[in-house]
């Protein structure tokens, strides 16, 4: 081969190459296009054409790749047409070319096909959105219903519950004023005097607090079943609260100042001055049972208030004698006194008369 021949094999492995090139491809962009292997496209651009497959795929390479880049394949295979290895037959030839002729028709029709799509594509997005919106609507106006329905539910239960609920509120407060009005202890006055008085009651079914009020200074005592529960002076517009066990059977209050003082037991109140009447009253005694017990224990309290008063009259009476006795020792020793005053001077007197009677002599 002589060296003309050489430069125009070079020449056509470069004119493939500064075609693609122009066309800004890489090898790797060549071989998506053509979908023919990149070492056979690095063979073709170096004229190594016995590393392609067979003589053949030379000339359908080159033509496909020469048409991809913007080349006319047919003319640039007559004009390297010497350079080229022949094909087998000029039948076989033509029937490959125009198998590629149809591949590259059918990469036409795709690529018709894909700018169709493109050129629709717009449209459908619009189209899409449009249907997405609709739904979206209806969809919302379905749950407005449906809210609708259970709020209108929901307000017409509540209304029925509300009805309920007044009419169990009533029937509680019904039930508690009744619980209440039987609750409500009830004292009855069995002894009173100008410093104490006795109440009785039914025993106490559940503890129960004992309240003591006092709008000025003054000293209280609480003391159930002989146990104090309270001892001290309370200040004005002051409260103490004392529970008193429903087991208790006696509560003895001791009042420093009933006028300034009030009694409260349970919802009861306590009145021990009689509305003013008894404003000395200092002990106020609640027996809590049956009455005979009751009974025993104010006839005992009265015995031991009657001996507590008799032992006081007789101490004051023994005091009254001893201060008389006293009074009275002084004046009889005044009478001794006198007395003998008076025998001396009659003594005087009858010696006197002697000494005269004797001097008339």
């Amino acid at each position: 081969m002589s060296e003309n021949d050489n430069e125009q094999r070079i020449e056509i492995g470069k004119k493939l190459r500064d075609a693609r090139q122009a066309k800004g491809y890489t090898l790797d962009d060549l071989q998506q296009l053509t979908k023919i292997q990149k070492r056979y496209l690095i063979a073709i651009e170096d004229e190594k054409f016995d590393e392609l497959p067979g003589d053949f795929y030379v000339r359908a390479f080159i033509k496909q790749y020469a048409d991809t880049v913007g080349l006319d394949g047919n003319e640039l295979l007559k004009e390297f047409n010497e350079q080229l290895p022949q094909a087998k037959t000029k039948e076989y030839s033509e029937h490959i070319s125009q198998a590629v002729e149809t591949r590259a028709n059918r990469r036409k029709t795709v690529s018709q096909g894909v700018s169709k799509v493109r050129q629709y594509l717009p449209t459908i997005i619009i189209a899409c959105v449009i249907v997405i919106i609709l739904a979206a609507i209806w969809v919302t106006a379905i749950v407005r219903g449906h809210q609708d329905a259970s709020t209108k539910i929901d307000n017409s239960s509540v209304s029925v519950s509300g009805e309920s609920r007044k009419k169990s509120s009533s029937s509680v407060k019904k039930d508690s004023t009744k619980s209440l009005k039987s609750s409500a202890i009830k004292l009855t006055e069995t002894n009173r005097n100008n410093n104490s008085v006795t109440y009785n009651a039914a025993s106490l079914k559940q503890d129960t607090k004992l309240q003591i009020k006092t709008s000025e200074r003054a000293w209280n005592s609480v003391t159930s079943d002989g146990t104090s529960a309270l001892s001290r002076t309370m200040d004005a517009n002051s409260t103490a609260n004392v529970t008193i066990k429903r087991t208790a059977n006696t509560v003895v209050i001791t009042v420093g100042n009933a006028s300034v003082t009030s009694l409260k037991l349970g919802n009861k109140k306590i009145n021990f001055t009689d509305n003013g009447r008894y404003n000395n009253t200092r002990t106020v005694t609640i027996h809590f049972g049956n009455s005979s017990s009751s009974a025993v224990f104010s006839s005992a309290s009265a015995t031991r208030t009657t001996t507590t008063n008799n032992q006081r009259t007789a101490t004051q009476t023994t005091r009254t004698n001893e201060t008389n006795q006293n009074t009275t020792t002084p004046v009889r020793s005044t009478n001794a006194s006198a007395s003998n005053q008076g025998q001396n001077q009659s003594r005087s007197q009858t010696q006197q008369t002697q000494t005269n009677q004797t001097q008339s002599r």
